[in-house]
């Protein structure tokens, strides 16, 4: 029996739509900070986010695992949609913790958001169960983070994000090469966005 202990990092988000800036994340994270796998999660919803029409839970987890499919040590977990109500990591750590005793928790998350983490819900406690990973861009101060539950790996600048390729999308724009193949083939046959 394997005794050995799993280093996951989790990504979480809306992923509406995943995008290759979230997979371009996902593996700078897997490489400099030593993971054996990164689990994507997308959030039923997020605390943070207000945005009216957030696209169903069933087609982005149907999009995140078209995105990731490829990927040999890319999962897919759904266990925020599973609940009910507003997804705090800390609810979400504390069940994954429990769910998978054989394994190491990191949540990965944009430099941006380091400087917020203490306004996190139950932060402190959360921060005693995982370790925290900032993707870091090129020239980000880092160094005035007073937090060491916080490693960064250094993340290329991507300029992309869901909103543009949502607009791009519903203009009938080209979305190739924002988002995998398999996910701009989903979006096109079923017409979300448009």
């Amino acid at each position: 029996m394997d005794e050995r202990i799993k280093h996951v990092g989790i990504l979480g988000g809306t992923f509406d739509p995943i995008h290759c800036g979230h997979l371009l994340a996902a593996e700078q994270a897997r490489e400099q900070a030593g993971l054996d796998e990164v689990w994507f999660m997308p959030t039923h919803i997020p605390p943070h986010k207000t945005r009216d029409g957030l696209t169903d839970a069933a087609t982005r987890l149907e999009m995140v695992e078209l995105a990731v499919a490829d990927h040999e040590s890319f999962r897919v977990t759904d266990v925020e949609l599973r609940r009910e109500g507003p997804s705090y990591t800390y609810d979400t750590i504390v069940q994954l913790v429990e769910q998978y005793p054989d394994c190491r928790f990191s949540f990965i998350i944009g430099g941006d958001m380091v400087e917020i983490l203490p306004k996190w819900y139950r932060f402190e406690e959360l921060s005693r169960m995982i370790r925290f990973i900032g993707l870091a861009r090129p020239g980000a101060d880092i160094d005035r983070v007073p937090n060491d539950t916080v490693t960064f790996v250094e993340m290329p600048v991507w300029d992309i994000s869901s909103t543009l390729i949502r607009m791009k999308a519903a203009e009938g724009q080209s979305i190739r090469y924002l988002v995998p193949r398999s996910v701009e083939r989903y979006i096109k046959e079923n017409g979300f966005y448009a």
